[in-house]
């Protein structure tokens, strides 16, 4: 979907707004603050792109003589215990979910019971597949690999495992569907056959949020290559065409360990440094 974004002054206020087609607004951004509302969940992503992209193209300072000049970097304060992200284990987001609003016993058993699924299932197959890809990835350590898990974004959202190493930045979901077939097009998934989810589309705009934070705050490109790992299916088939997302099954992690040659040694201890603070996501 291509958003259109306007610009509106009005009232004191300075706002750019991301709009469809239709001209209806999901979500808009104070320009003063850098502040992002989305009005519309389902467009989260897309929002969240297009408008700090204009945004980013806003604030861009001016030479003399007119020509667009270089925005100095910003920069981090000293990292503390609170902000360090290192220290979350793979699935902290999900399992504070759970623990602050998951079924209570009685709940549990008549769910079992009646056999009727609930968004607390869902979390927990979550936190089970994001543990077991966890600890695939904390094995690329010895390669020279740095690992991080449950980056908590903007608008309640998190990026499951961040991979940073000398093959550069990979940015991981991870979805369990447990014995099921699972397909994988262009830019969308299906499970069994069923309807069409964006997880490949959501990769790629996950991707880019974490190249803008990441380039940010440091002074040489980082790219980053999103990656979408499946746990416990009995199937999966990508199709030819689907080279912008690396797909594989929780096993198949290993294969990013000898991939080298895109970020020096220096380079992956300044994106990893940046990545570990939660200040630097605090508006990605």
């Amino acid at each position: 979907m291509e958003l259109r974004v306007t610009r509106w002054k009005r009232y004191g206020h300075d706002r750019l707004y991301a709009n469809l087609p239709d001209g209806t607004a999901v979500g808009w951004v104070d320009v003063t603050t850098g502040n992002i509302t989305v009005l519309r969940a389902e467009y989260c992503d897309d929002v969240i792109a297009v408008i700090t992209q204009h945004l980013q193209e806003l604030t861009k300072p001016v030479l003399p003589d007119g020509t667009p000049g270089v925005a100095a970097r910003s920069t981090l304060p000293p990292l503390t215990s609170a902000d360090d992200l290192a220290v979350n284990p793979p699935g902290d987001s999900l399992r504070d979910l759970l623990d602050g609003s998951g079924p209570g016993l009685m709940e549990r058993v008549i769910s079992r019971v009646l056999r009727r699924p609930s968004e607390w299932d869902t979390w927990r197959k979550g936190l089970a597949g994001e543990r077991r890809v966890g600890a695939e990835l904390n094995r690329l350590g010895r390669h020279g690999w740095r690992v991080l898990h449950s980056i908590p974004l903007a608008n309640k959202v998190d990026i499951d495992h961040l991979l940073i190493g000398p093959g550069g930045v990979f940015s991981i979901n991870t979805k369990h569907h447990h014995k099921r077939a699972v397909w994988v097009g262009d830019d969308s998934v299906k499970v069994d056959h069923g309807k069409p989810v964006p997880y490949v589309r959501k990769s790629r705009a996950e991707a880019n949020r974490v190249v803008r934070v990441l380039e940010r705050y440091c002074d040489f490109p980082v790219p980053v290559k999103p990656v979408l790992v499946f746990v416990g299916v009995s199937e999966l088939k990508v199709v030819a065409t689907q080279l912008s997302v690396r797909v594989y099954e929780e096993r198949q992690v290993a294969a990013l360990a000898p991939l080298s040659g895109v970020l020096t040694a220096d380079q992956v201890e300044q994106v990893y440094s940046v990545a570990r603070h939660r200040q630097a996501w605090a508006r990605a």
